[in-house]
């Protein structure tokens, strides 16, 4: 891996919850704070599948990016990575094609903290990080291209993030620029949590989230599908996560115990 000065001074804010670092303790990492794991556990009193949801937004991206590697893309963008957990997603393209590039793209600086450590590719591969904010494609773009070719296939994987992204924020502008930027033969990667299923527990989560300071979006299935206007579903196209292709990686423990309330899809850009 090469890349930014993980030993640099960074500012960590340990005083409000981080959605990067509760997902990490929602994994079971050690890797978050307090204010985390106390936002965490508030959140399983409203659903305790949670720990369920995070599982499974991570089998997604194992699967899709296995399928996307089987299929011939061999450069990945990945925003909004999170804290490193094995198997990460350069681990899964570079099984399948060793000289894959992947970079990988978080606003978290405890990320950039533990990246040399744990993000590290194949000799063959490129294995990168940046630090930035989804809000400000232009940096991520450029940062992108250093390490990319954006003449050639890239897969831009947002899992479990959008909705982090308020629609004042411009969620669905946003992608669109990025999806601009690639060529033909790329893909659009997402996950999304929704409110269709559980609505109260959605609402009381929002506002418990608000009030931390922590933005959560929830959107609906038409809402999400809107995310990839103008390009091609993969089949099954918007799905339930655990429903996508499941003959490509492992069930989660308790995927089935009831409806994940996500949508995810793959679409494909002519």
């Amino acid at each position: 891996m090469t890349g930014q000065d993980p030993t640099s001074a960074v500012h960590i804010d340990t005083t409000r919850p981080h959605p990067a670092r509760m997902y990490d303790w929602y994994l079971g990492g050690k890797d978050n704070y307090p204010v985390d794991e106390e936002m965490g556990r508030q959140m399983l009193t409203l659903d305790p599948r949670v720990p369920v949801m995070a599982r499974v937004n991570r089998a997604f991206m194992h699967r899709t990016t296995r399928w996307l590697a089987r299929s011939g893309v061999r450069q990945f963008l990945d925003i909004g990575t999170g804290i490193p957990t094995e198997p990460n997603l350069h681990q899964i393209a570079q099984e399948t094609a060793p000289e894959a590039r992947v970079v990988y793209c978080d606003n978290d600086p405890i990320v950039l903290a533990h990246a040399a450590a744990l993000l590290r590719g194949t000799d063959e591969g490129v294995t990168e990080y940046l630090q930035a904010d989804v809000r400000d494609p232009d940096a991520i773009l450029e940062g992108a291209r250093k390490v990319l070719d954006l003449t050639r296939p890239v897969a831009l994987s947002l899992v479990a993030l959008l909705h982090f992204v308020s629609d004042e924020d411009g969620a669905h502008d946003l992608v669109r620029r990025l999806v601009a930027e690639l060529p033909s033969g790329s893909y659009l990667v997402m996950t999304h949590a929704t409110a269709d299923f559980t609505p109260e527990e959605s609402k009381a989560a929002t506002e418990k989230l608000r009030a931390a300071g922590v933005t959560l979006a929830l959107r609906s299935r038409e809402e999400f599908t809107r995310f990839f206007d103008g390009l091609d579903l993969v089949e099954p196209g918007v799905e339930v996560p655990h429903r996508w292709h499941p003959e490509l990686g492992e069930p989660v423990p308790g995927q089935d115990d009831g409806v994940i309330p996500g949508y995810g899809a793959v679409a494909h850009k002519a």
